[in-house]
């Protein structure tokens, strides 16, 4: 298995979880705060894909997904398409709202797809290129690569644990 490989496997992965962690929610249920500043699962599930658009696109040299295909426009939010969720405040928190579970499952979709184009080209020699330093050490590919798999991953469960809330109550 080559480390593509590897990585391929790895976000087919959070693509499993995101869908298994919205799918058939209703609006209210995906917007629901368990302390009423608690992070929604809506708001989850946008950030880590959010994350994942922009840390692929920029170490792939693409543009994101999220403004190249219209989905900053299609979500609606209050905060420039740059945004990813970092450092968002509780109002900010509030305001992703969507009315269906299958936008955040579509916009997860396309970046997927994204981040599979470029895992399908990418060279073991690859991984050890520097994408960052203002970091000590420098973030290299393969050290970013796995970074956005660590977050992701921290981020749909933490969905699925707020879906499994919303189910027993």
């Amino acid at each position: 298995m080559t480390s593509a490989e590897l990585l391929t496997d790895a976000y087919g992965r959070i693509r499993e979880e995101v869908r298994s962690a919205v799918d058939g929610l209703a609006p209210e249920q995906l917007a629901y705060r368990v302390d009423g500043t608690a992070n929604s699962i809506a708001w989850l599930v946008w950030h880590l894909t959010r994350v994942q658009d922009d840390h692929i696109a920029d170490v792939a040299g693409f543009e994101q997904v999220y403004t190249a295909q219209g989905w900053a426009e299609r979500f609606g939010f209050p905060f420039p398409p740059s945004a990813i969720g970092y450092g968002h405040s509780s109002a900010d928190v509030d305001a992703v709202r969507v009315d269906s579970p299958d936008l955040l499952i579509d916009y997860h979709e396309a970046v997927h797809a994204q981040t599979l184009r470029f895992l399908e080209g990418l060279k073991e020699e690859e991984l050890g290129r520097v994408v960052d330093e203002r970091w000590d050490p420098p973030v290299t590919l393969g050290v970013r690569l796995v970074s956005v798999v660590n977050d992701d991953l921290q981020h749909v469960g933490q969905a699925a644990f707020l879906r499994g809330v919303l189910e027993r109550r």
